[in-house]
């Protein structure tokens, strides 16, 4: 039997992603699939948690063995997991900002011979990104280009070894003249 998903965000109605995973396949054979459709770093953590009907988090399914009774994803057979009509899992993709995509199993349908699962059957929009920046999914950042072009009016000077930028405060650092040398430096 051929379970089917749907797979949705709330960062981009556009998107939408539906995948057909045989019941004896595993949350890491979804994962793999997910990653590979969406392009992500595969060097970072997910997990799968199954979700109430308003999409609460319940037990999880993490990539590596957490000890204490944690469930991996590895462990996680899709026909033991899924135990209702419209199961919800979320799947957290980016911890850090607490991101996650939002599964739905919609249905059965029949193992088809010439075809590998899982498969991913329908992509629609782009993908939102792995990871972001400053806790808010969508907003835009300005790329910040560095340049060796000087614009500021600072000029240096060098005098006998020391730097001094002009109209700034000259300090003492006589304390760091007699500093000794490390065994790394004397080498």
């Amino acid at each position: 039997m051929v379970y089917r998903f749907v797979v949705l965000t709330d960062e981009d109605e556009a998107f939408i992603r539906e995948f057909e995973i045989l019941e004896s396949q595993t949350l890491l054979d979804f994962h793999l699939a997910l990653q590979e459709e969406l392009e992500f770093d595969r060097s970072q953590i997910a997990s799968f948690y199954l979700a109430t009907e308003s999409w609460e988090k319940e037990e999880e399914f993490t990539l590596f063995d957490m000890g204490a009774g944690s469930s991996t994803m590895e462990n996680a057979v899709l026909e033991d997991v899924i135990y209702r009509k419209n199961q919800k899992l979320l799947y957290v993709f980016d911890f850090f900002n607490d991101r996650a995509l939002f599964v739905e199993y919609v249905g059965e349908a029949n193992e088809e011979d010439d075809r590998e699962y899982p498969l991913c059957t329908n992509s629609k929009g782009l993908p939102p990104k792995q990871v972001t920046f400053g806790g808010v999914a969508r907003k835009k950042y300005n790329i910040l280009v560095v340049t060796d072009e000087d614009d500021d009016d600072v000029e240096e000077e060098v005098v006998d070894d020391e730097i001094f930028f002009e109209g700034e405060d000259e300090e003492d650092f006589s304390e760091f003249d007699n500093i000794e040398k490390t065994d790394e430096e004397e080498e």
